[in-house]
């Protein structure tokens, strides 16, 4: 059932009275009540092990879906602190974005990668990325699947052994629901990226079970589940290379669709066409920016890259104490003693050119200029050793709401530290992270066309390459994987840009509160101090400015800063 807008969320927007005499601590206990039953409810029922995704059970939740957040409708919010109201909101947003899940995005009726359900890698995100089955296999939590750059493959415990059987026997009957849950998809993209997802989980499977039986020949039962899980995944893949032909229909939400997601799922004061304003002129303005840099650096010879694996493992050995002294001389953030842990585990491999991506291009030049990026590293470490006080921010926000702030801020850090004088040392690397910026900001604008049924996928995929300086982004398994999933999840591939644009106005504003109060440290300090939350509650809760979030009202648009 797809509605033809999400209102009644927008009628959520603010919270209703409640009896006035009842304390501000009383209504807020209700919430951090409410919130414990809310996400014991989000996780899937399960049958046999296996999460139910039917129509019939898919009805039922969305009437109790409603029945609960009108309890937080009616909870009063008059007196609480700041804080207290931002946790409101947070609970908003997942409610929200569970009713999306049900009623528009629909990604167990729509989306065969959705039943993808063993995950190889862990991302650099608090949570994975796009829609995300209940109850995956993530082979990284095992010891038998190294999770980063400094573990090896080691042999499984009793415990992991019987654990991972368990799990991989839930995968030939999820694949077998999955066929009836399907079979009216008509998404022709979102079938054709299917096809890909589950070729690679067949072939995790086949090198998961090489692994086992050399390990642990002698566990039949793991064996087995490897076995019939593989089988399962191969024949599906058929089945969906068999039916594509027949799956014709737009991938895309379409634009009133992905502002509502953007508006009320990531609380982002932002449309789609605000998005493609955006991601269009910071294309044009990485472009232009890289043309200056170039002629800035037009007499210096040409950037060495590593054109070897013994190369490129001493180019990172040698950048990583320069990388962290920056930081650290800077006084820009306050320095912990897991963060060269936590860039060691992600160190890269080398890539040979004819196999090099676009993100290997740049750190085999200059890894810095990734490691910005893996700002992502350093939020999780902090996550995973001093989680959050407060559990309604301690664990990832459902359905992807830290959108905003996780890829927002790791993107937008590229240029800060440009800016702050990471490459004093080397000119030729401000070149790649205008590079860099133009990449993501096609890479946006692409996907905000396939969301509106402007380009298809593959047409999105032009954009991009075509896009993208110096032909470093390829017709390879990145693109595929990038544009497939931007396209299974509204907001994404945009909030690169446009989550650092945001974050750009919690800066200016809170060094406009402070004056010559305000330094960096302090700035990173108070976001870190505020959880992995939408940039819009952190703009709030810094600043004591609700502007951003009376901004998502429907038809308010921008207001007058305070």
């Amino acid at each position: 059932m797809r509605l033809p807008l999400l209102l009644l969320a927008s009628a959520l927007l603010a919270p209703g009275p409640l009896a006035a005499q009842q304390p501000p601590a009383d209504r807020y206990a209700q919430l951090r009540t409410l919130f414990d039953g809310w996400r014991s409810f989000e996780e899937a029922p399960r049958v046999n092990g296996m999460p139910d995704y039917t129509p019939a059970t898919n009805a039922r939740r969305l009437a109790e879906l409603r029945t609960m957040q009108q309890r937080l409708a009616s909870i009063d919010t008059t007196g609480w602190f700041v804080p207290q109201q931002v946790d409101w909101h947070i609970v908003r947003a997942e409610m929200n974005g569970m009713l999306y899940h049900l009623t528009v995005l629909q990604p167990f009726a729509r989306d065969p990668a959705y039943y993808a359900s063993v995950r190889t890698d862990e991302s650099d995100t608090p949570a994975e990325e796009g829609p995300t089955i209940h109850g995956a296999v993530r082979l990284w939590q095992y010891g038998i699947w190294p999770r980063t750059a400094l573990d090896t493959v080691r042999a499984l415990s009793p415990d992991e052994r019987a654990r991972l059987t368990a799990a991989l026997r839930t995968v030939p009957p999820l694949l077998e629901q999955a066929r009836g849950n399907l079979a009216d998809a008509n998404a022709k993209d979102l079938w054709l990226g299917g096809v890909r997802a589950f070729e690679e989980q067949h072939d995790a499977l086949t090198t998961l079970g090489t692994r086992v039986r050399a390990l642990h020949a002698k566990d039949a039962a793991l064996i087995a589940a490897i076995t019939n899980a593989s089988t399962a995944t191969e024949r599906f893949a058929a089945w969906l290379r068999a039916e594509s032909p027949k799956r014709t229909g737009p991938s895309g939400i379409g634009k009133a669709q992905y502002t509502w997601y953007l508006r009320n799922v990531l609380l982002m004061p932002l449309t789609w066409d605000d998005e493609v304003t955006i991601t269009r002129r910071e294309l044009a303005r990485a472009h232009t920016s890289l043309r200056l840099e170039e002629a800035r650096n037009a007499a210096l010879p040409p950037m060495p890259v590593a054109s070897s694996a013994a190369e490129f493992a001493a180019l990172q050995d040698t950048m990583l104490p320069r990388y962290l002294g920056f930081w650290r001389d800077k006084q820009l953030i306050t320095m912990e003693p897991w963060m060269e842990r936590a860039l060691r585990e992600r160190f890269m491999g080398f890539s040979p050119e004819p196999t090099r991506n676009f993100f290997a291009q740049a750190t085999h030049r200059d890894p810095r200029t990734l490691w910005t990026h893996l700002w992502h590293w350093w939020d999780n470490m902090r996550i995973r050793v001093a989680p959050h006080a407060n559990p309604i921010r301690r664990e990832p926000l459902r359905y992807n709401v830290w959108m905003s702030r996780a890829e927002g801020m790791a993107t937008v850090m590229e240029e800060w530290a440009m800016h702050a004088g990471l490459y004093d040392d080397s000119p030729r690397s401000r070149e790649i992270v205008w590079t860099m910026l133009a990449a993501r900001a096609a890479r946006g604008l692409g996907n905000l066309y396939a969301h509106s049924n402007e380009l298809d996928m593959a047409g999105a995929g032009d954009l991009h390459v075509s896009w993208t300086p110096r032909g470093w982004m390829r017709r390879d398994p990145l693109l595929g994987f990038e544009q497939h999933l931007y396209l299974r999840q509204p907001g994404y591939g945009a909030s690169y840009v446009t989550g650092g644009r945001l974050m750009e106005e919690a800066i200016a504003e809170r060094a406009r509160q402070l004056g010559s109060a305000f330094t960096m440290k302090r700035f990173f300090d108070e976001v870190n101090a505020t959880g992995m939350i939408p940039v819009s509650l952190i703009y709030w809760e810094l600043t004591g400015d609700d502007r951003m979030i009376r901004e998502l009202k429907d038809g308010q648009g921008p207001l007058p800063f305070r």
